[in-house]
């Protein structure tokens, strides 16, 4: 299991970006965070071709598989639906990994039970000036 932002383990940083010009305010071969969305399609046309890294926080079922057929790294989901999201990625083999963003410690071992990817801490996004 993946655990992002944990005081414990030290882990790669996301940077959540509002548009284009918020990519320049990142590190080099960072992982950017935003939103799946239509209007987003420009900044994820973007990251593309240029070898960004990207993951997509998405809603539902719908926008998870967008996100897997659009190049994304990692898919940020809630908790009430990781499982569901979890299994998609199973049973279609996404290399996309299912990013459950959680807000206490105890979520941990719930999670893991459900055999989700990983998880994710809010503090492990970092929100960009744009």
């Amino acid at each position: 299991m993946l655990l992002f932002g944990h005081a414990f383990l030290p882990s790669e940083t996301f940077y959540h970006i509002s548009n284009i010009d918020g990519i320049k305010r990142t590190p080099s071969s960072s992982t950017v965070c935003f939103e799946f969305s239509e209007e987003n399609m420009d900044i994820i046309s973007h990251v593309n071709a240029n070898g960004v890294s990207m993951a997509l926080r998405v809603a539902d079922i719908t926008e998870l598989i967008y996100a897997a057929n659009l190049g994304a790294k990692y898919a940020i989901v809630l908790p009430k639906m990781a499982k569901t999201a979890q299994n998609i990625a199973e049973n279609y083999l996404f290399d996309m990994k299912i990013l459950v963003l959680i807000e206490e410690e105890r979520e941990i071992e719930e999670l893991a039970i459900l055999g989700v990817d990983g998880v994710i801490f809010a503090n492990a996004i970092i929100k960009t000036n744009s």
